[in-house]
C-alpha cells in the first residue's frame, strides 16, 4: 500500500476512507439480502419505486429509498426517473447471485456472515489480544469446541451448510478440474457437507464414485435439505478425527485443514495416508497464502477469519507441502486458479 498509494493518499486519503467504508458496504448488501430487496426485484416484470418496495416488504419508505439509493451508487441495482419518480431494478449479477431464487445464489453466504461472521468480526481486535476464536465473547458459547458452536441449532447448522454450498457454486468445478483426477476410481470427501463439491466432482468424473463422508448429524441435513437427484454422490456416517475413514483412491479436503492448528491437521494427514492405497492421493482445497506475504488480500482476509471462528489458519503452499510430506505423502503439486480457492494434489 506505501508504495502504491503514498504520494495520493497523502494529498487526501481517498482509498484509506473507502477501506473505512468496506463494513458499511457490507451491511448494505447483508441488509438488502435479509430484507427481500432482491428477490422481490427479480420476481417484478417492472422497475419498482421505493415506495412500492418499502409497502411490499414492511419498511419505512424513507429508510428503503436510501438503502435502494445507495446500492445504485455501487452499480449493484439500476435507477431511472419517470414523471418524477424513481423507478429501481435489479442488475444481472444481483439477479444471479444476490436473489434467493438463483442457481447460483449466493443469499446463503450472506446471511451467514451478516448474522455470524459480521458479529464475531466485531471482537476482531480481542481475537487478536488473546490469539483465539471469538464464540464464547459473541455468542456466549465455548470457544474451545468451535464446531459444537457452529452446529448449536438445526437453523445455525442449515446457515453454515448454505454458506459452504455456495463456495463450491462458485469455485466448485475449477478446484475440481485443477489437476486430471479420472485416474481416481474412488473417491471420498472428507467433511464434504451438503455434497456441493462432490457434486462437481461426480459431474467431472462420472467414472468415479464419489461418497461424502460427514458427521451423522450433518449427513442427515445434507439429506434432507440439500440433496440433489441423480447426482450419484453417496453419503457415509462418522467422525474423521476420531473414527476410521473409508477406503479410497483419492481423500479430499476441502476448507478443513484451514479450520486446525499443524499438530491436528497433522494427525488427520497421517490417518489418510495409512488408509490411502498406493498411489493413491490426497486433494486439498485452500485459499493460499503468497510466500511472500503480500496478498492475496482475500485469503490473508480468511486467516483473520480463521482466529476470530476457528483454531486454524491460512497457509502458504510451502507449509502445506511441509505438513504433506511430514505426513508420508509425495509429488506435491499446486495450482492456483485465481479464485478464491486453490488446489493442492500429492499422492503416496
Amino acid at each position: 500500500m506505501a508504495e502504491h498509494l503514498s504520494q495520493s493518499e497523502l494529498d487526501y486519503p481517498f482509498k484509506l476512507l473507502e477501506y473505512f467504508n468496506g463494513f458499511r458496504v457490507s451491511k448494505m448488501i447483508f441488509s438488502a439480502c435479509e430484507l427481500g430487496v432482491f428477490d422481490l426485484l427479480l420476481k417484478s416484470q417492472d422497475a419498482l419505486s421505493a415506495q412500492h418496495v418499502a409497502q411490499e416488504l414492511g419498511t419505512s419508505v424513507d429508510g428503503m429509498e436510501r438503502l435502494l439509493d445507495a446500492l445504485v451508487g455501487i452499480e449493484i441495482l439500476e435507477v431511472e426517473r419517470a414523471d418524477g419518480t424513481a423507478l429501481y431494478s435489479s442488475t444481472d449479477v444481483a439477479n444471479l447471485y444476490l436473489a434467493k431464487g438463483s442457481a447460483k445464489s449466493l443469499h446463503d453466504m450472506i446471511i451467514y456472515r451478516s448474522q455470524t461472521v459480521y458479529p464475531l468480526w466485531n471482537n476482531l481486535a480481542d481475537a487478536i489480544r488473546e490469539g483465539r476464536n471469538q464464540y464464547e465473547k459473541t455468542f456466549g458459547l465455548p470457544s474451545a469446541h468451535f464446531f459444537q458452536a457452529i452446529y448449536r441449532s438445526e437453523e445455525e447448522m442449515l446457515k453454515f451448510m448454505g454458506i459452504m454450498s455456495c463456495h463450491w457454486v462458485l469455485d466448485g468445478h475449477d478446484v475440481v478440474t485443477a489437476f486430471d483426477l479420472s485416474r481416481f476410481q474412488k473417491v471420498v470427501d472428507l467433511g464434504g457437507c451438503t455434497g456441493a463439491l462432490a457434486n462437481e466432482m461426480a459431474r467431472a468424473y462420472p467414472a468415479s464414485s464419489v461418497t461424502v463422508f460427514d458427521l451423522p448429524e450433518v449427513v442427515e441435513a445434507a439429506q434432507k435439505h440439500f440433496k440433489q437427484e441423480d447426482s450419484g454422490v453417496t453419503f457415509q456416517s462418522g467422525d474423521f478425527f476420531s473414527g476410521e475413514i473409508p477406503s479410497a483412491d483419492l481423500y479430499v479436503l476441502a476448507r478443513v485443514i484451514h479450520d486446525w492448528p499443524e499438530e491436528k491437521c497433522l494427525a488427520l494427514l497421517k490417518k489418510i495416508y495409512e488408509t490411502c492405497k498406493p498411489g493413491g492421493g490426497v486433494l486439498l482445497v485452500e485459499a493460499l497464502l503468497f510466500e511472500n506475504r503480500r496478498g492475496p488480500i482475500m485469503a490473508q482476509i480468511f486467516s483473520l477469519n480463521m482466529l476470530v471462528q476457528t483454531q486454524g489458519r491460512e497457509r502458504t503452499p510451502s507449509e502445506y507441502t511441509h505438513m504433506l510430506n511430514k505426513s508420508g505423502f509425495r509429488n506435491v503439486q499446486v495450482c492456483r486458479t485465481g479464485k478464491s480457492y486453490d488446489a493442492i494434489l500429492a499422492v503416496r
